[in-house]
Order: structure tokens, then sequence, then C-alpha cells
């Protein structure tokens, strides 16, 4: 597992990736559920800053990853709150 993931020639955080593409992979529904936005936020939230390419790459897992409309409202809520205290 690389630090960094590059995708059409943007550069995203490799791990926030992986874990999206677990979190959707198996015998699920392939979306992000609340519990699946949970473990996301808590890779987002590891560090003590939100830095450009988390922020790059949430805007990315919003984009290509399919959430429940619960899901998005609670990571959208959850990562708003956390960034305004970085």
């Amino acid at each position: 597992m690389s630090y960094y993931k590059t995708i059409d020639g943007h550069k995203y955080d490799g791990e926030l990736i992986d874990l999206a593409d677990k979190l959707t992979a198996g015998a699920g529904d392939g979306q992000i559920s609340v519990e699946d936005a949970k473990s996301l936020y808590k890779a987002v939230a590891d560090g003590d800053s939100y830095t450009d390419i988390e922020k790059a790459t949430v805007s990315y897992l919003r984009d290509n990853y399919k959430w429940t409309d619960a899901a998005d409202e609670w990571f959208r809520t959850e990562v708003r709150k956390w960034a305004a205290t970085k």
C-alpha cells in the first residue's frame, strides 16, 4: 500500500482510497453506509491537520463512490465540524 495514489493525474491519500475500496467490496450493496462513513471519518481525522490531499481525497470519495443519503449527510457534517477546528 502506497501512502499516495495517483488517479487521472491527481494525487490522493492512498489509505483513504484503499479503505473506501475495502468498505464497498464484498457482499454488501456497494454503498458507503453510516458505519462505513464513521470508519472513513476516523481515518481522515487521525492527523492534527486537514491537508489539501485529504480534502481532494474526500471530494473524490464523495464524487466517485455510492453513499447512502444518511452516510453522506453524516460524513459531510462531521468533516465540516472537524475541519473548522484545523
